[in-house]
């Protein structure tokens, strides 16, 4: 999950003179269409894909632990230093530069985990291939960071970009949302395609077989996309040398992961009632998404599409899950559009978060609904595995359609009532949200950790993991609407300002 970098109010010594040109913010903001071109192949096919490796249903949630440990630590790290950097290429292009090598590496050792494997030893009669499980894991958990690293930076580029000009930065928060849903469009429609592999026929070995194959290839483009919009950004815009304020040298010997942390904690410390009940319902509401962010499209190559890992039925499955988180990804774009007068419409952006929780609430429930007339069709005969009659098909992309409403919510409303809350604590505006990344990743790890027992000991699949979050869901819209204080008027407007980054 990406947090806005950490930032103490003492080191945000822009040295630009003015802000810069749209044009300038524009290229720094198309940075994360490659970033989240990456993301979305990440969440569609990765989850499949290490189960081919061997790695049971029930463990695989396991390596998605990174995603939520790289969010707690290694963003306020970055953050915080890239702020206090002192390179001569100036503070956020060094991370920039080493985020996308970083990215390229991890990449190549995810697409080719299952060739160094083979070539380590692995056997490929066997269901699990160890060797190529460990190269996967660490190319994984590479990715997750490498990430991170890549967007605290570029969100606190724009920031230096617009220099303090408000409308600069709504406007700068606009394209990076805008290139954000570019990038989900568009790695979720290159996993939905099953033929990409044919512009690559090396990637398909006797180690890697089509689904692998497509997988390469579309990393193949994610990486060369980001490469070539990084490269745009480090050449062509000026990111001026930080010099430190004489007061900011105090505490130059603290150590940054020390300082860092010891701020986050400064801001914790300061929190009032009303974040602290805003953490409470965050918390429980991530537990609700984080399910069907793991296991989406495998509900679909297992549930709806009634494969086993490896078959055809289950990579059709997949693919057409891809597809639904396209689908999805388009009405997010346009639903983000509309957060500020649907809040006034329904009498408050705390409103609107307790209604679009029951829509997930009823849309992870429908889940059984959908698993169950795909289970009667092939129990009856009334259409084989791995071809679900047109009527589930429709259900479940209208599913992932759906929660692209409460997803555009989750994605803006709950960051901007943390900017309100906190506006009185004494904590800087990345802190505060900083604070509030804690409530996101914490779920996030514990949903990982028990989402593939819990599967299994209720039978196997991933409905139960769907049901605990259809469950979390509805407690989550109650409590919204009950404890949280209803914003004045006057600080509604700000919910337009302030913009989440991606779910991971």
């Amino acid at each position: 999950m990406e947090q806005p970098p950490s930032s103490s109010l003492q080191v945000e010594t822009a040295q630009q003179p003015g802000p810069s040109p749209l044009r300038k913010m524009f290229a720094v903001s198309s940075i994360a269409a490659g970033i989240q071109f990456g993301w979305a192949l990440q969440l569609s096919l990765l989850t499949p894909y290490v189960q081919t490796l061997g790695v049971p249903h029930a463990w695989a949630s396991f390596i998605w632990l990174c995603g939520p440990i790289s969010g707690l630590l290694v963003q306020p790290i970055v953050g915080y230093s890239s702020d206090r950097c002192r390179s001569r290429f100036g503070r956020r292009r060094p991370f920039i530069f080493v985020g996308a090598i970083a990215v390229a590496i991890a990449v190549f050792l995810i697409g080719y985990a299952a060739d160094i494997g083979h070539a380590a030893g692995d056997d490929l009669t066997k269901k699990t291939r160890p060797r190529a499980v460990v190269v996967f894991v660490v190319g994984f958990w590479i990715l997750d960071v490498a990430n991170n690293m890549l967007q605290g930076p570029c969100r606190a580029f724009l920031g230096d970009l617009a220099a303090g000009d408000h409308r600069k930065t709504r406007t700068a928060n606009a394209f990076f949302s805008f290139f954000m849903a570019i990038g989900n469009v568009l790695g979720y429609a290159a996993g939905s395609y099953d033929k990409l592999h044919r512009a690559f026929k090396f990637t398909q070995t006797e180690a890697c077989d089509v689904f692998c194959a497509n997988l390469k290839s579309c990393f193949f483009f994610s990486i060369v996309l980001l490469l070539v919009l990084c490269f745009v950004v480090l050449i062509c815009v000026d990111d001026p040398q930080f010099t430190p304020r004489g007061d900011d040298n105090n505490g130059e010997n603290d150590g940054v992961s020390g300082s860092c942390f010891g701020e986050l904690w400064a801001a914790f410390k300061g929190l009032k009632r009303p974040m602290w009940l805003l953490m409470v319902v965050t918390a429980i509401n991530w537990v609700a998404w984080f399910p069907y962010m793991l296991f989406d499209t495998d509900w679909m190559g297992r549930e709806v599409y009634g494969g086993k890992v490896g078959e055809k039925a289950y990579d059709s499955g997949v693919h057409k899950g891809a597809l639904g988180l396209m689908l999805n990804s388009v009405v997010l774009a346009l639903m983000s559009l509309t957060v500020e007068p649907l809040g006034r419409f329904v009498g408050g952006v705390k409103w609107l978060w307790g209604i679009v929780n029951v829509i997930l609430a009823v849309c992870m429930a429908m889940t059984v609904v959908i698993t169950r007339a795909a289970e009667h069709e092939r129990k009856n005969g009334v259409s084989a595995v791995g071809h679900p009659s047109v009527g589930v098909q429709v259900a479940a992309l209208t599913f992932f359609s759906a929660l692209g409403v409460p997803l555009a919510i989750t994605f803006s409303v709950p960051f901007a009532l943390a900017s309100i809350y906190s506006s009185t604590s004494g904590a800087g505006q990345g802190l505060s949200l900083g604070v509030l990344n804690v409530a996101i990743v914490v779920p996030q790890m514990i949903v990982s950790a028990i989402s593939g027992q819990w599967d299994k000991w209720f039978g196997g699949g991933n409905l139960p993991a769907f049901v605990l979050g259809a469950v979390a869901a509805a407690v989550s819209a109650v409590l919204a609407v009950v404890l949280l204080p209803t914003p004045k008027p006057a600080d509604v407007a700000k919910v337009t300002s302030v913009t989440a980054g991606s779910f991971h």
